[in-house]
């Protein structure tokens, strides 16, 4: 008696689609992405016509930041390391010295803090069409990083917190108007004015 052949049965693959198409909904709910080099950076507003030229900025006043093709920075007129950069940004914008030829000040009623001293600086950044793009993320970061230093140290003096606690306290649910007065506050004090140029041939 010949047995029979026995049929081979069809796994139902329909749910899976489904299950694959939920699990690839959960992994994009749930991962997060790490933006601790992310640049933020605001446009300029669009020129208007018959705008007037804003006013010259006296040269005391900026902070000439050169990157060229061979990935060397030149900081007013000198080669600087990398790992040199954002103390001698912070040298510039905070000037506690009052050195003639770093940056001018002028006298601002600021809420919270009352009258302060507040720099006339501005970083200048130029990049070569050569430039790596790793130094230029590195030249970004340190500068940035210049700046956040310099208003921890003030946060830390007028309100007894770091400046990224204030920040977060104004991003919370439970901010209040004074959370995001104090980081406000902060910023005009040591506001962070760093002008990008179009990259161009610099030359090394």
């Amino acid at each position: 008696m010949a047995r029979k052949k026995r049929e081979l049965t069809e796994i139902n693959a329909g749910s899976m689609a489904d299950i694959a198409f939920l699990l690839l909904v959960f992994f994009l709910v749930t991962t997060t992405m790490d933006t601790s080099w992310g640049l933020a950076r605001k446009l300029p507003p669009p020129l208007l016509e018959n705008q007037p030229d804003p006013p010259p900025i006296k040269d005391r006043n900026v902070f000439v930041v050169l990157a060229n093709a061979n990935d060397q920075l030149l900081v007013e007129g000198e080669i600087l390391e990398i790992r040199d950069l954002r103390a001698a940004a912070k040298e510039f914008i905070a000037n506690p010295q009052r050195k003639d030829n770093l940056p001018e000040f002028k006298e601002e009623d600021i809420p919270l803090l009352g009258k302060m001293q507040v720099s006339k600086q501005v970083i200048s950044l130029q990049n070569d069409n050569g430039t790596s793009y790793k130094l230029y993320i590195q030249v970004q970061n340190e500068l940035a990083a210049a700046y956040n230093e310099l208003r921890d140290e003030l946060a830390s003096q007028k309100f007894g917190v770091s400046y990224e606690q204030l920040e977060e306290a104004a991003k919370a649910e439970a901010a209040t108007e004074l959370d995001n007065e104090r980081v406000k506050a902060i910023r005009e004090v040591y506001p962070q004015r760093i002008s990008e140029a179009e990259p161009k041939d610099i030359g090394s």
